[in-house]
């Protein structure tokens, strides 16, 4: 029998500027091929001979123009089925922090956004392991101060 490989090739970053009740967070709006007209979080491949945090801080950068002033690692990866790969993928997440007045501009890869609370974002996002990677990132990072183990340089 053949083994099903794993595959992490690609992070996934949760954008929240502010804290605490009042934090909100980035959703973008799908507008390629993959996974088009969905509501999702920014997330991109890992290139050569980048480390997965390097990628965190690239990703948003390109595809909204965020600076994230403080990433840390969630602490946690999402794993699904990848059927376009037949793989097992692993995807590290992290959360990039910006500055409140921080603006949006997106790439060809999204044709919207919004900043939502959590509670909002976990209702629009199409698949439960992103719904629950935003849960945890809002208990453990944004309602509690973030350990400065987990922290990434920027």
């Amino acid at each position: 029998m053949p083994d099903l490989p794993l595959r992490c090739s690609m992070v996934s970053v949760v954008v929240v500027r502010g804290t605490g009740e009042d934090a909100r967070t980035l959703l973008v709006h799908r507008a390629g091929a993959h996974l088009h007209g969905l509501w999702t979080y920014v997330a991109g491949h890992i290139e050569p001979g980048e480390k997965a945090w390097q990628t965190a801080l690239r990703e948003p950068h390109e595809e909204t123009s965020l600076h994230a002033a403080a990433l840390y690692s969630a602490d946690r990866c999402e794993t699904f089925y990848d059927v376009r790969d037949e793989c097992i993928a692993i995807v590290p997440a992290f959360g990039a922090f910006v500055d409140a007045d921080a603006e949006v501009h997106l790439n060809h890869e999204h044709d919207d956004h919004a900043w939502v609370t959590f509670a909002e974002a976990i209702a629009r996002l199409p698949f439960s392991g992103q719904r629950d990677m935003y849960a945890d990132v809002q208990r453990e990072f944004v309602l509690r101060t973030p350990p400065d183990a987990l922290r990434m340089p920027c």
